[in-house]
């Protein structure tokens, strides 16, 4: 296969986060919750790994004119703010009366976010809390809190996305790199069975679960606090 066929096949591949998105939205609007969950997973599989098929074939070097980066950002944003926080609205985790506008506060936040110039920085950070509103929206949806609790997470997390602290790029790490994503392949399998589990996920799994974004959390912090 030619060279420059393959790089824009990468881009191609990239761009299909678009399309899921798309039907992500269809099937939410329809209240087909679990399926909606399989596309959003698969477009973090296809986020997670075409920065590793457009180094290898060499992307930037063979299509210097097309910005890739843009083209990612555009996707991320919609399938980690847009499709989530329409998610929050249909599957009715927000109060009534204050619904629409905390499902908005995300898009705003994650506007910002998304747009300064060390949104990841140099070191293999990301600065602000990096817009996990597809993940913020599983959770939700699958403990089952409280309205106001919800609205209480949606307003903290929206603040943090302001807030310079530092987390970890996972894949990209420059401390213990190897754990965190071993753990995270491991996270990885406890979403898929609480997906396939859906309506009826079991509650040990899900708590357990947990442990790998209060461990992200922990561990970004730690290092935030320690390069200080």
């Amino acid at each position: 296969m030619s060279p420059m066929i393959l790089a824009w096949l990468v881009h191609l591949y990239t761009a299909s986060g678009a399309v899921l998105a798309f039907f992500a939205l269809l099937l939410i609007d329809q209240s087909r919750f679990q399926p909606a969950f399989w596309l959003m997973t698969l477009a973090v599989v296809i986020d997670a790994s075409d920065g590793t098929f457009a180094r290898r074939a060499r992307v930037k070097e063979l299509i210097p004119w097309f910005d890739g980066d843009r083209l990612e950002d555009i996707i991320d944003y919609l399938n980690y703010v847009v499709v989530p926080c329409f998610f929050l609205l249909r599957a009715d985790l927000l109060p009534p009366n204050d619904a629409l506008w905390l499902a908005a506060l995300p898009l705003l936040a994650s506007a910002y976010g998304f747009c300064q110039k060390e949104a990841k920085t140099a070191d293999h950070f990301f600065l602000g809390f990096p817009s996990y509103w597809n993940i913020v929206g599983f959770y939700l949806f699958l403990l089952q809190m409280p309205r106001r609790v919800n609205a209480f997470v949606i307003l903290i997390l929206s603040v943090l996305v302001f807030v310079p602290v530092k987390y970890l790029y996972p894949s990209r790490s420059p401390v213990l790199r190897g754990t965190t994503v071993g753990l995270g392949c491991l996270w990885g399998v406890a979403i898929l069975a609480l997906i396939y589990q859906l309506p009826h996920p079991s509650a040990i799994l899900i708590y357990a679960s947990l442990a790998y974004p209060a461990y992200y959390a922990a561990l970004s912090l730690w290092l935030w606090r320690r390069r200080r």
